[in-house]
Protein backbone atom coordinates (compact mmCIF):
# COMPACT_ATOMS: atom_id res chain seq x y z
CA UNK A 1 0.00 0.00 0.00
CA UNK A 2 1.21 3.51 -0.82
CA UNK A 3 2.38 5.87 1.91
CA UNK A 4 0.76 8.70 -0.09
CA UNK A 5 -2.57 7.69 1.49
CA UNK A 6 -1.35 9.52 4.61
CA UNK A 7 -2.02 13.28 4.53
CA UNK A 8 0.80 13.87 7.00
CA UNK A 9 3.23 12.02 4.80
CA UNK A 10 2.13 14.02 1.74
CA UNK A 11 2.83 17.29 3.61
CA UNK A 12 6.20 15.95 4.70
CA UNK A 13 7.07 14.91 1.15
CA UNK A 14 5.92 18.20 -0.37
CA UNK A 15 7.86 20.38 2.06
CA UNK A 16 10.90 18.16 1.73
CA UNK A 17 11.06 18.94 -2.01
CA UNK A 18 12.30 22.44 -1.17
CA UNK A 19 14.78 21.37 1.51
CA UNK A 20 16.24 18.63 -0.67
CA UNK A 21 16.71 21.02 -3.58
CA UNK A 22 18.44 23.38 -1.15
CA UNK A 23 20.68 20.51 -0.04
CA UNK A 24 21.75 19.65 -3.58
CA UNK A 25 22.12 23.26 -4.66
CA UNK A 26 24.43 23.81 -1.70
CA UNK A 27 26.41 20.66 -2.42
CA UNK A 28 27.11 21.87 -5.95
CA UNK A 29 27.72 25.47 -4.92
CA UNK A 30 30.08 24.60 -2.07
CA UNK A 31 32.00 22.21 -4.32
CA UNK A 32 32.30 24.96 -6.91
CA UNK A 33 33.45 27.50 -4.30
CA UNK A 34 36.08 25.02 -3.09
CA UNK A 35 37.39 24.61 -6.64
CA UNK A 36 37.15 28.37 -7.29
CA UNK A 37 39.10 29.25 -4.15
CA UNK A 38 41.96 26.77 -4.58
CA UNK A 39 41.84 24.87 -7.88
CA UNK A 40 42.88 21.83 -5.83
CA UNK A 41 41.29 18.41 -6.28
CA UNK A 42 42.44 17.45 -2.78
CA UNK A 43 40.71 20.48 -1.28
CA UNK A 44 37.46 19.67 -3.10
CA UNK A 45 37.70 16.11 -1.75
CA UNK A 46 38.45 17.41 1.75
CA UNK A 47 35.38 19.67 1.73
CA UNK A 48 33.21 16.76 0.58
CA UNK A 49 34.76 14.60 3.31
CA UNK A 50 34.02 17.17 6.03
CA UNK A 51 30.40 17.34 4.92
CA UNK A 52 30.05 13.71 5.98
CA UNK A 53 32.89 12.96 8.40
CA UNK A 54 31.04 14.06 11.59
CA UNK A 55 28.45 11.37 10.92
CA UNK A 56 31.12 8.69 11.36
CA UNK A 57 31.86 9.92 14.89
CA UNK A 58 28.71 11.60 16.20
CA UNK A 59 26.04 9.72 14.22
CA UNK A 60 25.50 6.85 16.71
CA UNK A 61 25.35 9.31 19.62
CA UNK A 62 22.61 11.26 17.88
CA UNK A 63 20.94 7.93 17.12
CA UNK A 64 20.53 7.27 20.84
CA UNK A 65 19.11 10.77 21.33
CA UNK A 66 16.69 10.24 18.44
CA UNK A 67 15.22 7.22 20.25
CA UNK A 68 14.66 9.39 23.35
CA UNK A 69 13.47 12.84 22.23
CA UNK A 70 10.49 14.43 20.48
CA UNK A 71 11.15 13.54 16.85
CA UNK A 72 9.23 16.48 15.37
CA UNK A 73 11.04 19.11 17.44
CA UNK A 74 14.36 17.51 16.56
CA UNK A 75 13.52 17.71 12.84
CA UNK A 76 12.54 21.40 13.10
CA UNK A 77 15.71 22.19 15.05
CA UNK A 78 18.10 20.48 12.65
CA UNK A 79 16.47 22.02 9.56
CA UNK A 80 16.53 25.48 11.16
CA UNK A 81 20.22 25.06 11.93
CA UNK A 82 20.95 24.08 8.32
CA UNK A 83 19.11 27.21 7.15
CA UNK A 84 21.11 29.38 9.57
CA UNK A 85 24.40 27.91 8.34
CA UNK A 86 23.39 28.50 4.69
CA UNK A 87 22.53 32.12 5.54
CA UNK A 88 25.90 32.55 7.28
CA UNK A 89 27.74 31.19 4.24
CA UNK A 90 25.81 33.65 2.05
CA UNK A 91 26.90 36.57 4.23
CA UNK A 92 30.55 35.49 4.29
CA UNK A 93 30.69 34.96 0.54
CA UNK A 94 28.78 38.13 -0.29
CA UNK A 95 31.05 40.26 1.91
CA UNK A 96 34.22 38.76 0.42
CA UNK A 97 35.30 37.37 3.80
CA UNK A 98 35.08 33.68 2.91
CA UNK A 99 38.46 31.92 2.99
CA UNK A 100 39.38 28.26 2.41
CA UNK A 101 39.54 27.83 6.18
CA UNK A 102 36.08 29.41 6.54
CA UNK A 103 34.71 27.01 3.93
CA UNK A 104 36.18 24.06 5.83
CA UNK A 105 34.56 25.35 9.03
CA UNK A 106 31.20 25.67 7.27
CA UNK A 107 31.47 22.15 5.86
CA UNK A 108 32.33 20.76 9.31
CA UNK A 109 29.43 22.52 11.07
CA UNK A 110 27.01 21.49 8.33
CA UNK A 111 28.32 17.93 8.53
CA UNK A 112 27.78 17.89 12.29
CA UNK A 113 24.19 19.11 11.87
CA UNK A 114 23.56 16.54 9.15
CA UNK A 115 24.89 13.81 11.43
CA UNK A 116 22.13 14.76 13.88
CA UNK A 117 19.51 15.09 11.15
CA UNK A 118 20.23 11.71 9.48
CA UNK A 119 18.74 9.45 12.20
CA UNK A 120 15.96 12.01 12.77
CA UNK A 121 14.78 12.05 9.14
CA UNK A 122 15.09 8.26 8.79
CA UNK A 123 13.04 7.80 11.96
CA UNK A 124 10.40 10.47 11.27
CA UNK A 125 9.06 9.37 7.87
CA UNK A 126 8.25 5.77 8.97
CA UNK A 127 6.29 7.18 11.92
CA UNK A 128 4.00 9.17 9.62
CA UNK A 129 2.55 5.99 8.10
CA UNK A 130 1.32 2.57 9.20
CA UNK A 131 3.94 -0.17 9.53
CA UNK A 132 2.78 -1.96 6.38
CA UNK A 133 3.50 1.22 4.40
CA UNK A 134 7.01 1.85 5.71
CA UNK A 135 8.64 0.31 2.61
CA UNK A 136 6.58 2.62 0.39
CA UNK A 137 7.55 5.63 2.54
CA UNK A 138 11.27 4.80 2.30
CA UNK A 139 11.10 4.44 -1.48
CA UNK A 140 9.10 7.66 -1.95
CA UNK A 141 11.45 9.67 0.25
CA UNK A 142 14.39 8.24 -1.69
CA UNK A 143 12.67 9.12 -4.98
CA UNK A 144 12.12 12.66 -3.71
CA UNK A 145 15.80 12.84 -2.79
CA UNK A 146 16.90 11.66 -6.21
CA UNK A 147 14.60 13.98 -8.15
CA UNK A 148 16.10 16.85 -6.17
CA UNK A 149 19.51 15.46 -7.05
CA UNK A 150 18.55 16.09 -10.69
CA UNK A 151 16.80 19.45 -10.36
CA UNK A 152 18.88 21.05 -7.60
CA UNK A 153 22.26 20.89 -9.35
CA UNK A 154 20.75 22.06 -12.64
CA UNK A 155 19.19 25.04 -10.88
CA UNK A 156 22.43 25.77 -9.02
CA UNK A 157 24.47 25.63 -12.23
CA UNK A 158 22.02 28.00 -13.94
CA UNK A 159 21.95 30.47 -11.04
CA UNK A 160 25.74 30.49 -10.67
CA UNK A 161 26.29 30.96 -14.41
CA UNK A 162 23.60 33.65 -14.86
CA UNK A 163 23.48 35.49 -11.51
CA UNK A 164 26.53 34.41 -9.54
CA UNK A 165 27.29 32.31 -6.47
CA UNK A 166 25.83 34.83 -3.98
CA UNK A 167 22.36 34.74 -5.55
CA UNK A 168 22.43 30.95 -5.59
CA UNK A 169 23.29 30.88 -1.89
CA UNK A 170 20.39 33.23 -1.07
CA UNK A 171 17.93 31.05 -2.99
CA UNK A 172 19.07 27.91 -1.18
CA UNK A 173 18.65 29.61 2.20
CA UNK A 174 15.03 30.54 1.46
CA UNK A 175 14.27 26.99 0.24
CA UNK A 176 14.55 25.63 3.78
CA UNK A 177 11.52 27.59 5.02
CA UNK A 178 8.66 25.56 3.43
CA UNK A 179 9.94 22.32 4.94
CA UNK A 180 10.32 23.84 8.39
CA UNK A 181 6.71 25.09 8.21
CA UNK A 182 5.51 21.65 7.02
CA UNK A 183 7.34 19.89 9.85
CA UNK A 184 5.62 22.12 12.41
CA UNK A 185 2.21 20.72 11.34
CA UNK A 186 3.07 17.02 11.69
CA UNK A 187 1.91 14.63 14.41
CA UNK A 188 4.01 11.45 14.16
CA UNK A 189 2.56 8.35 15.80
CA UNK A 190 3.84 7.48 19.25
CA UNK A 191 7.01 5.43 19.40
CA UNK A 192 6.15 1.72 19.59
CA UNK A 193 7.86 -0.46 22.14
CA UNK A 194 9.69 0.40 25.33
CA UNK A 195 11.72 3.62 25.17
CA UNK A 196 15.33 4.05 26.25
CA UNK A 197 14.83 7.04 28.56
CA UNK A 198 15.46 4.95 31.71
CA UNK A 199 18.47 3.16 30.23
CA UNK A 200 21.92 4.66 30.63
CA UNK A 201 23.09 6.49 27.53
CA UNK A 202 26.03 4.24 26.68
CA UNK A 203 24.07 1.10 27.51
CA UNK A 204 21.49 2.20 24.96
CA UNK A 205 24.29 2.95 22.49
CA UNK A 206 25.83 -0.50 22.91
CA UNK A 207 22.40 -2.11 22.61
CA UNK A 208 22.03 -0.53 19.18
CA UNK A 209 25.34 -1.96 18.01
CA UNK A 210 24.40 -5.32 19.53
CA UNK A 211 21.13 -5.33 17.60
CA UNK A 212 23.05 -4.86 14.34
CA UNK A 213 25.77 -7.37 15.25
CA UNK A 214 23.34 -10.21 15.87
CA UNK A 215 21.33 -9.74 12.65
CA UNK A 216 23.10 -11.29 9.64
CA UNK A 217 20.77 -9.64 7.12
CA UNK A 218 21.48 -6.17 8.47
CA UNK A 219 25.23 -6.83 8.50
CA UNK A 220 25.15 -8.02 4.87
CA UNK A 221 23.16 -4.95 3.79
CA UNK A 222 25.57 -2.63 5.58
CA UNK A 223 28.63 -4.24 3.98
CA UNK A 224 27.47 -4.03 0.37
CA UNK A 225 26.21 -0.47 0.98
CA UNK A 226 29.63 0.48 2.35
CA UNK A 227 31.44 -0.86 -0.73
CA UNK A 228 29.06 0.90 -3.10
CA UNK A 229 29.27 4.20 -1.21
CA UNK A 230 33.07 4.18 -1.08
CA UNK A 231 33.92 3.12 -4.61
CA UNK A 232 30.93 4.41 -6.60
CA UNK A 233 29.29 7.27 -4.71
CA UNK A 234 32.67 8.71 -3.65
CA UNK A 235 33.40 9.98 -7.15
CA UNK A 236 29.95 11.58 -7.42
CA UNK A 237 30.87 13.77 -4.45
CA UNK A 238 33.89 15.25 -6.27
CA UNK A 239 32.42 15.97 -9.69
CA UNK A 240 34.06 19.45 -9.91
CA UNK A 241 37.29 17.55 -10.62
CA UNK A 242 35.69 15.93 -13.65
CA UNK A 243 33.59 18.90 -14.80
CA UNK A 244 36.31 21.55 -14.74
CA UNK A 245 39.57 19.73 -14.07
CA UNK A 246 39.14 17.27 -16.95
CA UNK A 247 36.62 18.88 -19.32
CA UNK A 248 37.04 22.60 -18.47
CA UNK A 249 33.23 23.08 -18.44
CA UNK A 250 32.98 25.35 -15.39
CA UNK A 251 30.00 25.68 -13.06
CA UNK A 252 27.43 24.97 -15.77
CA UNK A 253 29.22 21.74 -16.62
CA UNK A 254 29.22 20.78 -12.95
CA UNK A 255 25.47 21.39 -12.83
CA UNK A 256 24.95 19.21 -15.91
CA UNK A 257 27.07 16.36 -14.55
CA UNK A 258 25.35 16.42 -11.17
CA UNK A 259 21.96 16.54 -12.89
CA UNK A 260 23.01 13.53 -14.98
CA UNK A 261 23.69 11.77 -11.70
CA UNK A 262 20.20 12.82 -10.63
CA UNK A 263 18.67 11.32 -13.77
CA UNK A 264 20.44 8.05 -13.08
CA UNK A 265 19.27 8.12 -9.48
CA UNK A 266 15.64 8.72 -10.50
CA UNK A 267 15.83 5.82 -12.95
CA UNK A 268 17.24 3.73 -10.11
CA UNK A 269 14.25 4.66 -7.97
CA UNK A 270 11.86 3.65 -10.76
CA UNK A 271 13.72 0.36 -11.14
CA UNK A 272 13.29 -0.28 -7.43
CA UNK A 273 9.55 0.25 -7.79
CA UNK A 274 9.36 -2.90 -9.93
CA UNK A 275 12.02 -4.86 -8.04
CA UNK A 276 10.36 -7.25 -5.57
CA UNK A 277 11.40 -6.97 -1.97
CA UNK A 278 12.71 -9.85 0.11
CA UNK A 279 10.34 -10.86 2.91
CA UNK A 280 13.26 -12.12 5.01
CA UNK A 281 15.18 -8.85 4.61
CA UNK A 282 18.14 -10.53 2.88
CA UNK A 283 20.21 -9.01 0.06
CA UNK A 284 19.58 -10.81 -3.27
CA UNK A 285 22.50 -11.70 -5.62
CA UNK A 286 21.30 -8.94 -7.99
CA UNK A 287 22.59 -6.24 -5.63
CA UNK A 288 26.28 -7.36 -5.54
CA UNK A 289 26.02 -7.98 -9.31
CA UNK A 290 24.88 -4.39 -9.85
CA UNK A 291 27.76 -3.17 -7.68
CA UNK A 292 30.21 -5.11 -9.89
CA UNK A 293 28.57 -3.53 -12.96
CA UNK A 294 29.12 -0.12 -11.38
CA UNK A 295 32.84 -0.83 -11.06
CA UNK A 296 32.89 -1.53 -14.81
CA UNK A 297 31.18 1.81 -15.43
CA UNK A 298 33.78 3.56 -13.24
CA UNK A 299 36.55 1.99 -15.33
CA UNK A 300 34.85 3.20 -18.51
CA UNK A 301 34.67 6.71 -17.06
CA UNK A 302 38.44 6.68 -16.81
CA UNK A 303 38.99 5.21 -20.27
CA UNK A 304 36.51 7.20 -22.39
CA UNK A 305 36.93 10.87 -21.58
CA UNK A 306 34.35 12.32 -23.96
CA UNK A 307 31.87 14.81 -22.49
CA UNK A 308 28.66 13.14 -23.66
CA UNK A 309 29.93 9.71 -22.70
CA UNK A 310 31.02 11.02 -19.29
CA UNK A 311 27.52 12.34 -18.58
CA UNK A 312 25.98 8.98 -19.49
CA UNK A 313 28.48 7.08 -17.35
CA UNK A 314 27.93 9.36 -14.34
CA UNK A 315 24.20 8.71 -14.71
CA UNK A 316 24.89 4.96 -14.80
CA UNK A 317 27.05 5.18 -11.67
CA UNK A 318 24.28 7.04 -9.86
CA UNK A 319 21.74 4.44 -11.02
CA UNK A 320 23.75 1.59 -9.52
CA UNK A 321 24.63 3.43 -6.30
CA UNK A 322 20.99 4.42 -5.80
CA UNK A 323 19.57 0.94 -6.31
CA UNK A 324 22.11 -0.63 -3.96
CA UNK A 325 21.68 2.05 -1.29
CA UNK A 326 17.89 2.27 -1.26
CA UNK A 327 17.35 -1.49 -1.45
CA UNK A 328 19.68 -2.07 1.50
CA UNK A 329 18.16 0.76 3.53
CA UNK A 330 14.61 -0.43 2.85
CA UNK A 331 15.53 -3.99 3.85
CA UNK A 332 16.87 -2.72 7.18
CA UNK A 333 13.95 -0.34 7.84
CA UNK A 334 11.41 -3.13 7.34
CA UNK A 335 13.08 -5.31 10.00
CA UNK A 336 13.56 -2.94 12.93
CA UNK A 337 10.98 -1.60 15.36
CA UNK A 338 10.65 2.01 16.53
CA UNK A 339 12.55 1.36 19.75
CA UNK A 340 15.80 0.78 17.83
CA UNK A 341 15.09 2.77 14.67
CA UNK A 342 17.14 5.86 15.53
CA UNK A 343 20.17 3.87 16.68
CA UNK A 344 20.17 1.35 13.84
CA UNK A 345 19.64 4.00 11.16
CA UNK A 346 22.39 6.14 12.67
CA UNK A 347 24.71 3.16 12.17
CA UNK A 348 23.41 2.93 8.61
CA UNK A 349 24.31 6.62 8.17
CA UNK A 350 27.80 6.03 9.56
CA UNK A 351 28.38 3.25 7.06
CA UNK A 352 26.72 4.74 3.96
CA UNK A 353 27.60 8.41 4.44
CA UNK A 354 30.96 7.78 6.06
CA UNK A 355 32.04 5.46 3.26
CA UNK A 356 31.08 8.07 0.66
CA UNK A 357 33.07 10.67 2.60
CA UNK A 358 36.16 8.45 2.72
CA UNK A 359 35.70 7.61 -0.95
CA UNK A 360 35.57 11.27 -1.95
CA UNK A 361 38.69 11.96 0.12
CA UNK A 362 40.53 9.04 -1.49
CA UNK A 363 39.46 10.01 -5.01
CA UNK A 364 40.43 13.66 -4.51
CA UNK A 365 43.82 12.75 -3.03
CA UNK A 366 44.63 10.26 -5.79
CA UNK A 367 43.51 12.69 -8.51
CA UNK A 368 46.09 15.21 -7.28
CA UNK A 369 48.99 12.77 -7.69
CA UNK A 370 47.70 10.70 -10.62
CA UNK A 371 45.73 11.37 -13.78
CA UNK A 372 41.95 11.14 -13.57
CA UNK A 373 42.08 8.04 -15.76
CA UNK A 374 44.57 6.28 -13.49
CA UNK A 375 42.54 7.27 -10.42
CA UNK A 376 39.27 5.87 -11.82
CA UNK A 377 40.93 2.60 -12.85
CA UNK A 378 42.71 2.25 -9.49
CA UNK A 379 39.49 2.77 -7.53
CA UNK A 380 37.59 0.32 -9.76
CA UNK A 381 40.30 -2.32 -9.31
CA UNK A 382 40.33 -1.89 -5.55
CA UNK A 383 36.52 -2.10 -5.46
CA UNK A 384 36.58 -5.36 -7.41
CA UNK A 385 39.22 -6.79 -5.08
CA UNK A 386 37.02 -5.92 -2.08
CA UNK A 387 34.05 -7.71 -3.67
CA UNK A 388 36.15 -10.82 -4.35
CA UNK A 389 37.29 -10.88 -0.72
CA UNK A 390 33.66 -10.58 0.46
CA UNK A 391 32.59 -13.50 -1.73
CA UNK A 392 35.57 -15.61 -0.60
CA UNK A 393 34.77 -14.98 3.07
CA UNK A 394 31.13 -15.98 2.59
CA UNK A 395 32.12 -19.18 0.79
CA UNK A 396 34.62 -20.02 3.55
CA UNK A 397 31.98 -19.51 6.25
CA UNK A 398 29.51 -21.76 4.46
CA UNK A 399 32.18 -24.41 4.02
Amino acid sequence: MSALASGQFRRYLGGNVFALNALWMLRVTVGWIAWELTGSASFVGLVAFLYFAPTMVAGPLFGVLTDRIDIKRAAVLTQSTLMFLAASLSVLYGSGLLTPFGLLAYATLTGLTMSAHAPVRMSLAPRLVERDRIGSAVNLVAMNFNIARMTGPALAGYLIAEFGVFTCLLVTTVCYLPFILALATLRPRARQGQGTEKVRFFEALLAGFGYVRTDTNIRAALLIAALSSFFLRGIIEVLPILADGVFDRGASGLGLLTSAAGVGAVLGGLFLAILPGRPDGSVPPLIPALYALGLGVLSALGLFQVWGVAMALVAALAFVATVVSIFCQSAIQMQIDDTYRGRVMSIWAVVAIGSAALGSLAFGGLADVMTFRATALTMAGAGLAALIVRIAVRIARRG
